[in-house]
């Protein structure tokens, strides 16, 4: 009997956390501040209240629930931008993913080289966990508003596309700082793979989905949004088995079938995007407990601030600015998009890789990182309706209709 009285509590304690946390998306509407900014810090704040909480969450767990979300939140942003507009806005979105997440990493890495003094592999773990965007926090911040033109298409699937890039990259540079012979080829060949492998999981996944969903029907219409919810975990499971990345196999495969006409898609749309937005909060909860802010010191303040400053200001705009020019964008489009690189769970999740992997000055780079995402969501976030209207982007707002309507209307 005392287990299930213990069970209730922890029941209680974690469903009036998600009521809570659900609650504040109004809270962040009324304060134009991103809903992931206030979970990271409520979690860091509650995780320093009551330190038995976070003594019980190991990183290796916060790993994992990471890889869950992020499966869900890529899959969900991919289905969400399909083809026929990824199409549109091809070889930006490629460029920006995948050479602009190099040239920032790159960047990034000199800046903490030079003006910080880390060592060149620790200023390198420090590029590649800061390099990658966050498609959780650009969809939150966006929330029911929908930036026009392809410059929305651009900053969604670029979020989506260079969160794979960012975790290759990562992994290549952690197998070279462990290793006693590692070289800048390992990391190069690291990424090859990983990348390579992922397309093709993704495309052949993406395909046989599509079979499955036209030609094999379901007793019972609340079994679709389930199945695909499954193909979308066998699709990362069987990349990253054969050693690839699973994040942009998944990726690949929403955009893939977010265009097609399936059964229920509808409902099916409509429970992914539920589901995202519950792995956006359990994912900035878990990260958030694993933070202690009285713990962080002075000097990992200042070297986050001086990080996000140069992620901000020179990396990003330089990275992105130069890869635009090509791109047929008029002047305040391509400054909304060096402006809205917005990172989040996706550095952390990658600094937490480097304490997994026991890399020297882990947690230091862990403090760091969360540092300059806490700074990226609550300032940059919380500006980029300003900015929009300031370089002339148009956004409005999307009307949602309750399901019950749409399905009259059929």
């Amino acid at each position: 009997m005392h287990e299930v009285h213990a069970f209730g509590t922890v029941v209680l304690l974690v469903a009036a956390g998600f009521s809570l946390a659900v609650g504040t998306s109004r809270l962040s509407e009324r304060l134009a501040v991103p809903g992931p900014a206030l979970f990271l810090v409520a979690a860091a704040v509650v995780s320093d209240i009551f330190p038995r909480i976070s003594d019980r969450l190991t990183i290796r767990e916060v790993e994992r629930v990471g890889v869950v979300a992020l499966v869900v939140i890529l899959f969900d942003g991919g289905s969400r931008i399909g083809a026929r507009r990824l199409r549109a806005a091809a070889l930006p979105v490629v460029s920006l993913g995948v050479l602009g997440t190099f040239a920032t990493a790159g960047v990034t890495t000199l800046a903490a080289r030079w003006l910080l003094g880390f060592s060149w592999t620790t200023a390198g773990l420090l590029g590649a966990a800061t390099a990658p965007t966050d498609p959780a926090v650009m969809f939150s911040v966006l929330g029911r508003r929908e930036v026009g033109g392809r410059t929305g298409t651009i900053l969604e699937a670029e979020s989506g596309m260079n969160d794979p890039v960012g975790i290759a990259l990562m992994i290549g540079m952690i197998q070279f700082a462990v290793s006693a012979h590692g070289t800048l080829w390992t990391v190069v060949r690291e990424f090859a793979v990983e990348m390579s492998i992922g397309l093709a999981v993704g495309v052949a996944g993406a395909y046989a989905l599509l079979l499955v969903m036209r030609h094999i029907q379901l007793p019972n219409a609340g079994l679709y949004p389930l199945r695909t919810l499954a193909a979308a975990g066998v699709v990362y499971g069987a990349a990253s088995v054969l050693h690839g990345s699973g994040f942009l196999a998944v990726f690949i495969a929403g955009i893939l079938t977010g265009d097609e006409r399936t059964p229920y898609k509808d409902e099916v749309e409509r429970f992914f995007t539920s589901l995202a937005s519950l792995a956006e909060i359990v994912v900035f909860v878990a990260l958030g407990l694993t933070i202690n802010l009285t713990g962080l010191t002075w000097r990992t303040w200042a070297d986050g601030i001086v990080l996000a400053l140069v992620l901000a200001l020179v990396a990003r705009p330089v990275a992105v600015g130069t890869l635009l020019l090509p791109a047929r964008l008029r002047v305040g489009e391509r400054l909304f998009v060096m402006w809205s690189g917005l990172k989040g769970a996706v550095p952390i999740f990658l600094a937490a890789f480097a304490i997994l992997a026991g890399v020297g000055d882990a947690a230091r780079i862990y403090g760091i990182v969360f540092v300059v995402v806490l700074l990226s969501v609550a300032i940059q976030g919380s500006s980029i309706p300003f900015v929009a209207s300031l370089t002339g982007v148009p956004m409005r707002t999307v009307r949602q209709e309750p399901l019950e309507r749409v399905v009259r209307e059929r």
